[in-house]
């Protein structure tokens, strides 16, 4: 019997843009997971600065990155094509104006950038040939929020496309808004009356959908919890707040990532400094709290669930673990593979 391969790709930090953030790994790695055993295999390296968070073309045949650089150092969002070998081939490049790009997302034949320094978005379109153009559409947000060490202005920091295809949200740690937009013809623009407010002092940083999309969990970064949206006439209001956080934990909270399971039963939450994923059972529009997963690494940046919802890769920025987990039926982790071969890795995608 052949044994099953899985392909993923990771972003990594390749330098250190401010003293004690950054690292150094070797740019974008393809790696090949065993889905008999969880083991990691790196198959190739692709060079390139700083492409911490990436994104996968619909059809499997392009990979997109973003340079989480100062807007000083001129970042750009660069596309690839996904070689047969699964090695990647660069095709170009289109300049970002805006500081520290942070996350990519696809939409059609778009891909949408959010800028954390400067709390700004871009709409770059894509051609046939996976090759990016120049952005058409760029918005920066206004305003701030209680927290005045991290909240001092907007920091765009994730962009959700909605379950129904249409809407966009993108959660706005500085501001303490997730801000709706949508597209007309072929270009986005605000919707304004769908921005939602969280909580403030929270820190929206990534958030994630149920299947039918009636239902939102945010994580906030600066407050370890977790927001519950539902959906009413069309918009998301924040309904319920859940801890990540252990009751003995004192140090600062860091929420850094969020999933939630294929089969629409579980919730996963990263948090650094705990390094560990907080698990919760989803029931109707309740969490229940499962277990924490310590991770045993430092700086949990980010994870992803494979598509079946077999497993689990965790990443971690500083002790260079990428971590695979077995996802149990009831939804705990189980430790299956570990290695420190990946350096500085951020982000996992699928192809």
């Amino acid at each position: 019997m052949k044994t099953a391969l899985l392909i993923l790709f990771i972003g990594s930090y390749t330098e250190y843009p401010i003293p004690g953030f950054g690292g150094i790994g070797h740019g974008i790695y393809t790696v090949q997971l065993n889905t008999e055993t969880g083991e990691l295999t790196t198959l190739h390296t692709m060079m390139a600065r700083n492409p911490s968070y990436l994104v996968v073309s619909d059809d499997n045949q392009f990979l997109y990155c973003v340079n989480e650089l100062d807007e000083s150092e001129n970042p750009k969002v660069g596309a690839y094509k996904i070689n047969a070998d699964y090695s990647l081939q660069f095709l170009n490049e289109q300049p970002i104006a805006g500081g520290y790009p942070c996350h990519i997302k696809t939409f059609g034949n778009n891909v949408l950038v959010a800028c954390y320094a400067t709390g700004n978005i871009h709409q770059f379109p894509v051609e046939a040939s996976g090759k990016l153009g120049r952005a058409v559409q760029q918005y920066s947000h206004v305003g701030s929020s209680v927290n005045s060490d991290r909240q001092e202005a907007p920091h765009a920091h994730q962009i959700a496309v909605h379950p129904n295809g249409r809407d966009v949200y993108v959660c706005d740690l500085g501001i303490d808004i997730i801000k709706a937009y949508h597209f007309k013809g072929k270009n986005l623009v605000p919707n304004d009356i769908k921005d939602c407010k969280i909580s403030k002092g929270s820190g929206p940083r990534h958030m994630v959908f149920d299947a039918a999309g009636n239902l939102g969990y945010v994580n906030n970064e600066l407050t370890g919890t977790v927001s519950v949206l539902k959906r009413k006439e069309g918009s998301f209001d924040e309904e319920e707040i859940y801890s990540a956080l252990p009751n003995d934990f004192t140090g600062v909270p860091s929420g850094s990532a969020i999933r939630i399971h294929p089969n629409g039963q579980f919730l996963y939450v990263a948090n650094r400094k705990l390094e560990a994923i907080s698990i919760f059972r989803i029931y109707k529009d309740k969490l229940e709290p499962i277990e924490y997963q310590y991770t045993k690494g430092e700086e949990l940046r980010e994870f992803n669930i494979t598509p079946d919802g077999n497993w689990l890769i965790a990443c971690h920025q500083n002790s260079h673990d990428t971590v695979v987990y077995q996802i149990k039926s009831d939804g705990r982790l189980q430790e299956r593979y570990r290695t420190k071969e990946i350096l500085s890795p951020v982000c996992v995608v699928f192809n």
